[in-house]
């Protein structure tokens, strides 16, 4: 046997590294996925806000004078946006993260539905 070398302990000793290992990588990968799963969710919650932004604006819009000759387009944008958000809210299962005023977008501003 050369120098150095340690003595053969045969195949037990290698299982249990490996099994030591298996372990160490399921964890990780248990890491992995709940960050993953973090991130687009945050992603996602990023989203909400600038769909919820344009439909602030968007709700701004309808009440200013200088936008009258445009108000059924306006309406109509605001109306989509809603429904684009009441969809994203469902799919993405964001129920706690709703609009500030309101506890459903497009519940309580029915002043939009002048077509």
């Amino acid at each position: 046997m050369r120098e150095g070398w340690h003595e053969h302990k045969g195949h037990h000793a290698y299982k249990e590294r490996m099994e030591g290992r298996g372990r160490q990588h399921e964890d990780h990968g248990k890491k992995h996925f709940q960050s993953a799963q973090t991130f687009r969710r945050g992603r996602a919650i990023a989203f909400l806000e600038r769909l919820n932004i344009k439909r602030t604006t968007l709700l701004a819009q309808l009440n200013q004078p200088e936008y009258e000759a445009i108000k059924p387009v306006i309406s109509g944008e605001l109306k989509a946006t809603d429904a684009i958000i009441r969809e994203f809210i469902h799919v993405f299962e964001l129920h706690e993260v709703l609009p500030e005023n309101d506890s459903k977008p497009g519940g309580d501003d029915s002043d939009h539905d002048n077509n």
